[in-house]
């Protein structure tokens, strides 16, 4: 179903100025700038109430660094005036991990809101209370949530209609299935001795197609356990997993 109006992301950070930042350039600074898709991104700053425009505070309990308040965030959240179809994350490390299932949910709805919290996290009241889902884009620690905003904005963006040059080029990369994505070869057809597996250039798409497939598998399994143990096994009339054909370029 197509949105009424293009995908749109909201951003509510402490250092607005680095947005669109990447994004405005390439795939989705083009698609940008055509209109395919819409950007903001609010100063939370711009929610608090005294003259020196604080916007955090010690943690309760004690501990090291400051906490972003939550009647600031909560004001900044509300200042945006959220549709309840729009989802309202936050980045947080102890988020669920963000997956290409979630991306493609998330590029098909309207856009999400998307706090970018800062120092050692903000209240937690304000997330339970205005609903926030936390979301991590990996197991390690950033200075702040812009940089992981922009990872996720990315995603969504490059699969939203008439941003890609090839619908199908969304379709066949790592993670699309569940597996990794196979070895990329192009010209020149010999590379410091090298040639491009003789199957690529073979014209049959049939095992072209299996081949690319049981790379995928053997990469998956051999870097990603976690996700090869979530591939089901194949139907019983079809061809068992298989390992991936030698070929010149193997060693």
């Amino acid at each position: 179903m197509t949105n009424p109006s293009p995908w749109r992301a909201t951003v509510l950070t402490l250092f607005p100025e680095m947005f669109p930042g990447p994004l405005g350039v390439s795939l989705a600074g083009r698609a940008l700038a055509s209109g395919l898709w819409e950007i903001e991104a609010r100063d939370i700053r711009a929610s608090a109430t005294d003259r020196h425009r604080s916007v955090d505070d010690t943690p309760a309990g004690g501990g090291p660094g400051m906490v972003l308040r939550a009647d600031v965030l909560a004001a900044a959240i509300d200042a945006v005036g959220v549709s309840p179809d729009r989802p309202k994350l936050l980045m947080s490390p102890r988020g669920r991990p963000l997956t290409q299932a979630r991306v493609a949910e998330l590029a098909q709805g309207p856009g999400p809101l998307i706090v970018c919290g800062r120092f050692e996290g903000i209240d937690q009241r304000v997330i339970d209370a205005r609903g926030l889902e936390e979301v991590s884009i990996g197991d390690y620690v950033l200075s702040g949530g812009e940089i992981a905003a922009l990872a996720l904005i990315d995603a969504c963006v490059r699969l939203l209609p008439g941003v890609m040059g090839k619908e199908a080029s969304g379709t066949e990369e790592s993670f699309s299935d569940g597996l990794l994505e196979y070895p990329q070869y192009t010209r020149p057809q010999l590379f410091e001795g090298v040639p491009i597996p003789d199957i690529l250039t073979s014209g049959d798409h049939a095992k072209v197609a299996a081949w690319r497939r049981a790379q995928s598998e053997v990469l998956t399994a051999a870097r990603r356990p976690d996700l090869w143990a979530q591939i089901p096994p194949k139907a019983p009339n079809r061809p068992g997993r298989q390992k991936a054909p030698k070929n010149k370029t193997d060693g």
